[in-house]
């Protein structure tokens, strides 16, 4: 019970920051509760039990996001967005459908903690009983993440690293075009 009324509260301030984020057109305002969204987000996935979900969605969605987007603020002129010109219709049209396809994809998924699932019948109790051997690691966490997903977690710390230095380079290279304006 309690645990429900934790889940609908974190949702609702999730809705209400998304819609304060829609509405208001300081960008700086903007990047505040895009770190806020994360972290009621992050929140979400401590109350779903999966702490590690929620303590990357913390560092790098609070964290590291809100730094970066910070930081690419402090060197544009303007802070405030610009009206569109165009109608929201066609843009709101192709979320509308893409939610829904993601929600009807949602209904042939196990229910949350099935013990009957496939993940829970085949895969548990291969990483319970035969990691120690299988991969010489007595952490089964560990041997599942260093081990059977090595080549997974390396490939999200290469998209991570890749999108990291094109960061950089984006704002190495106007911080050098501002340097020769100015002289």
């Amino acid at each position: 019970m309690i645990d429900t009324l934790i889940d609908i509260t974190l949702l609702v301030f999730l809705t209400i920051t998304a819609i304060a984020i829609i509405k208001i057109h300081n960008l700086f305002v903007i990047i505040m509760l895009f770190g806020i969204f994360s972290l009621h987000s992050a929140g979400l996935f401590v109350v779903m039990d999966a702490p590690d979900v929620a303590f990357t969605e913390a560092a790098v969605g609070a964290g590291i996001s809100t730094v970066l987007m910070l930081a690419t603020l402090a060197l544009t002129k303007d802070h405030h967005e610009k009206k569109p010109k165009h109608r929201a219709r066609l843009p709101l049209l192709v979320i509308l459908i893409t939610g829904a396809a993601l929600v009807y994809g949602t209904y042939d998924i196990p229910s949350f903690g099935d013990p009957d699932s496939p993940a829970h019948q085949h895969v548990k109790p291969r990483y319970i009983e035969r990691s120690v051997e299988e991969t010489g690691v007595p952490n089964v966490v560990t041997a599942v993440l260093a081990s059977y997903r090595g080549y997974d977690t390396l490939g999200e710390l290469t998209v991570i690293f890749t999108a990291g230095l094109g960061v950089m380079l984006l704002i190495g290279g106007r911080l050098r075009s501002r340097k020769k304006n100015e002289t």
